[in-house]
């Protein structure tokens, strides 16, 4: 059947960023409100076009919810333990049902099933289909014909837009649950008893293949629960924070893409980091820092295999010349990331612009060398499957650091207001050289050139001396964003932690001491303050979660253990009740902000977490 677009209401749908959860499959990922609304889905990948768009924008861009049709007196959420696996508790005045959601890996669907707890439940499955970022309406049929298969009878329907496909079925043990159009939408309503269960699949596919085969409900659940344990049961992390580091482990799993071992930020694009403001970005793609410190938390817990897999998408990824290492790349290595305005999108909540793809992709930042020579120097051996080794490529990329380690750059934030000699960035340029020449010293590169060596170790002592006489301010007595300059960063909280200086020099306790008063908004962290406008950008942001993490890890290692537990505790209470934390947090709002859930904040409250328990601590490098 044909349908028209019917104007739906204009008000924004998207809830709260922290009410959300996320679904994931190994290729992509979907996030699942506290009402029971997938307002957030890319299919087939993390970076292909939504089909689910409502997040930002209204429920005319795709949504699909299954919600009581009456009033929810409680509503409660976790994930079965180990697992991926969402369920939703709602409690009426009739009854009590549990909505239960997943993405089976490698199966491109999402398999959601509701069953009556207590009483009896009237529910309402709402589906909205909106390709290419909630732009596209596509053409719906339905077979009123229903199939004979696992759970029982189902009503199949086909939504078709140019080369994409989606198919939806529904279900019941008992009865079949007809679907029918209903204002741009497919709405099935249903009542349950107790005991009774309703099922529905929603699968991917293309207009020139096979339709997808029909799923097992049952089975997929059970295969989606076996998978998360599997896994999650290799972590050898039993310490101190346990529960929450395996959450935040579960979480970094579930961004990445398993065909290729890459690492994606956040699952989402443009979700502010200012409510109301243009600081909307996408995260959706691999940058080379945030993977780096995945892959170093992953490695800490146990998890090699997942390291190998990246070592090669990295090899992959950055193949070629030195100078042309970017850092930013596709979730497969692409270098072409082009970004742009999805303008037919009002925002999450009025937050223009919407950018989809990302212009940072062009920027030359000097961190990601020390961050990558830092990640490769704690690889597992491997097998390379390119003609070039990664010990050849580190020497490359530490050739290349001694060529350009003077030239300004564009910061570890990647700011929009130009180049500068950015402190912290320099530190990561002797990173590089250091853990490269450590390599060496080790025994372990069998194929650096001994002048090669030589000179890796006068440079790196001459990034040092610098650093230390330009990028540390005496009259502040703190090392400052840049040279010359009197602003604090939060990244000169990781000069310590890479091992550039102890812990108890007083230059570090002097920055520590500075960022206390100058940078802590309600007791977290800011990244640097934006009101001067050297970014670029409008002023205005949340404090920065990852920094925060930072923050407590040098208060440790400084002996203020007290301190650094009480933070953390704060900071782990921003979690949201499924666990998962996003970029920001805004401290007057008292809610989340930026993209979620959010890479780095797992990565660094796992760091932070290996920190107390004592089971790590950086070595210092040459001085």
């Amino acid at each position: 059947m044909a349908e028209t677009l019917e104007t739906k209401g204009t008000a924004l749908h998207g809830a709260k960023i922290e009410e959300y959860s996320i679904l994931a499959d190994g290729e992509t990922a979907a996030l699942v409100s506290r009402e029971g609304s997938i307002d957030w889905l890319c299919w087939p990948n993390f970076a292909s076009g939504a089909c689910f768009a409502a997040l930002l924008g209204t429920v005319e861009h795709g949504f699909w919810k299954i919600a009581p049709r009456v009033e929810v007196i409680a509503n409660t959420r976790q994930y079965r333990p180990g697992t991926m696996i969402l369920e939703t508790i709602f409690a009426t005045s009739g009854g009590k049902a549990v909505l239960t959601d997943c993405m089976p890996p490698g199966a491109r669907s999402i398999v959601r099933t509701v069953k009556c707890l207590s009483g009896r439940i009237d529910m309402k499955s709402d589906l909205s289909i909106r390709f290419d970022y909630g732009r596209t309406i596509p053409w719906v049929t339905c077979e009123r014909a229903t199939e004979e298969w696992g759970e029982g009878s189902t009503d199949t329907l086909h939504a078709v837009a140019g080369s994409e496909a989606i198919v939806f079925r529904s279900g019941s043990k008992d009865k079949a649950l007809p679907n029918h159009g209903e204002n741009m939408s497919t709405v099935s309503d249903f009542s349950l008893s107790e005991g009774q269960t309703a099922w529905f699949t929603l699968q991917h596919g293309v207009v020139f293949a096979d339709r997808p085969a029909p799923l097992d409900v049952g089975a997929e659940l059970a295969r989606t629960e076996s998978f998360w344990k599997d896994w999650i049961g290799k972590s050898r992390y039993k310490g101190k924070y346990a529960d929450v580091v395996e959450r935040s482990l579960l979480t970094l799993k579930a961004l990445t893409y398993v065909e290729s071992g890459g690492i994606v930020a956040a699952a989402t694009a443009s979700l502010p980091e200012k409510i109301g403001g243009s600081r909307n970005w996408d995260y959706r793609y691999c940058w080379l820092r945030d993977a780096s410190f995945t892959l170093l938390v992953l490695l800490h817990a146990g998890f090699e295999q997942e390291a190998v897999d990246w070592r090669m998408w990295l090899l992959r990824a950055v193949a070629g010349s030195p100078e042309q290492v970017q850092t930013i790349y596709g979730i497969r290595g692409e270098r072409q990331l082009l970004e742009w305005k999805a303008a037919w999108l009002p925002g999450y909540e009025h937050s223009q612009p919407v950018n989809i793809g990302n212009a940072a992709v062009e920027q030359f930042q000097l961190d990601v060398f020390g961050e990558l020579a830092s990640a490769l120097y704690r690889m597992p051996d491997a097998a390379d499957d390119l003609r070039i080794s990664a010990a050849a490529m580190q020497a490359n990329l530490a050739n290349h650091v001694c060529d350009v380690w003077r030239e300004p750059d564009d910061g570890i934030w990647e700011t929009r207001g130009g180049r500068q000699h950015f402190t912290y960035s320099k530190v990561s340029a002797w990173l590089a050289l250091e853990r490269t020449v450590r390599l060496s010293d080790e025994g372990r590169d069998g194929y650096f050139a001994p002048q090669d060596v030589a000179r890796w170790r006068t440079v790196r002592d001459a990034i040092h001396a610098d650093v230390c006489e330009h990028g540390f301010n005496k009259e502040i007595n703190a090392f400052t964003q840049a040279y010359g300059s009197t602003d604090l960063d939060a990244s000169c909280l990781r000069i310590p932690m890479v091992g550039f200086l102890p812990f108890d020099d007083p230059r570090i306790v002097g920055t520590v001491e500075a960022i206390e008063k100058q940078l802590m908004r309600d007791g977290f962290v800011l990244r640097y303050k934006t009101e001067g406008g050297g970014d670029g950008l409008p002023p205005g942001e949340g404090a920065f979660l990852a920094c925060s993490f930072w923050l407590v890890v040098c208060w440790a290692l400084m002996g203020r253990a007290a301190e650094a537990s009480a933070l953390f505790e704060r900071l782990v209470g921003l979690a949201n009740d499924v666990g998962l934390l996003s970029e920001e947090w805004d401290p007057t709002a008292k809610r989340m902000l930026g993209n979620f859930p959010q890479a780095l904040s797992h990565i660094a409250l796992c760091h932070a977490a290996f920190t107390l328990a004592g089971e790590w601590k950086p070595s210092v490098g040459n001085r």
